[in-house]
């Protein structure tokens, strides 16, 4: 019996040491630099973007590439030093939580992020760079131009965002609120009748009734809401200035002319 449990601590010790080799073996090399410009970054030479797809017409795959207004101003920092960009998709709450961030899975959270006291508590944000509002689509021609047309029917939200908690807070008691994993899921359901309703910030919902008419967008709501870039809090400071530097640039206008048909207003 001895022998016998002798035997089987001297296996478990052997497996636990090849789990550790495997481990070892298997582990993200550690690629992270900091660029003559003081900017730290997770891969040399590459500014690595976090957002979630997708969500026209700020970040969307289109012909095997993410594009959009976010990605655009991005490259603008990231050209300015010398940088390429990687685009990452991952789910929305690991970014709006910082993990995203302080897990190392990229340098700067996108994703037309409103700036909000809960998320600066956990990351650190650039300047403004998009002013938003809140909107209702409906189907073309519904009748429903409030919330409180709500009373008794069923809207669209997405999770995790402030257009999610307005809806919570705002509309009647007897609303049914039906949350989906990502703006197009929640836009379909709108387009398909499955839901009476959708709020959601209006670039994206104005860009997509451009593309359908069956939809329209009815009232927005004005919540002061503003968009930022995130980076990891307390540790980026360099590449906070140089995202800001793009978001001042006459290159941002045009990019935001690009997406939006017009430039910015003062």
């Amino acid at each position: 019996m001895v022998l016998y449990m002798e035997t089987r601590a001297l296996a478990a010790s052997l497996s636990a040491l090849l789990l550790a080799a495997t481990a070892a073996g298997c582990a993200k090399e550690d690629t992270s630099t900091t660029t003559e410009s003081g900017i730290e970054v997770i891969d040399e030479g590459t500014l690595t973007i976090c957002t979630h797809l997708p969500y026209e017409p700020f970040e969307f795959t289109e012909g095997g590439e993410v594009v959009g207004f976010d990605v655009d101003v991005l490259k603008i920092a990231a050209d300015a030093e010398g940088m390429d960009t990687e685009v990452v998709d991952i789910g929305w709450e690991t970014i709006v939580s910082g993990e995203a961030l302080n897990t190392g899975q990229c340098d700067v959270g996108a994703g037309a992020m409103t700036i909000t006291d809960e998320r600066e508590a956990v990351m650190d944000f650039t300047n403004p760079y998009f002013e938003a509002t809140q909107a209702l689509m409906t189907k073309t021609g519904s009748g429903i131009a409030s919330l409180e047309d709500l009373a008794g029917k069923s809207v669209a939200v997405q999770d995790g965002t402030t257009g999610a908690d307005y809806v919570r807070e705002n509309a009647p008691e007897d609303t049914e609120i039906r949350s989906f994993e990502d703006s197009s899921l929640m836009q379909q359901a709108v387009k398909t009748g499955r839901t009476d309703a959708g709020v959601n910030d209006n670039g994206l919902l104005n860009y997509f009734v451009s593309q359908n008419p069956d939809v329209e967008v009815t009232t927005e709501f004005k919540t002061g809401e503003s968009y930022g870039f995130s980076v990891k809090k307390d540790s980026n400071d360099e590449l906070i200035a140089a995202i800001n530097d793009a978001i001042a640039s006459d290159e941002y206008d045009e990019v935001y002319a690009k997406w939006f048909g017009e430039a910015p207003a003062e």
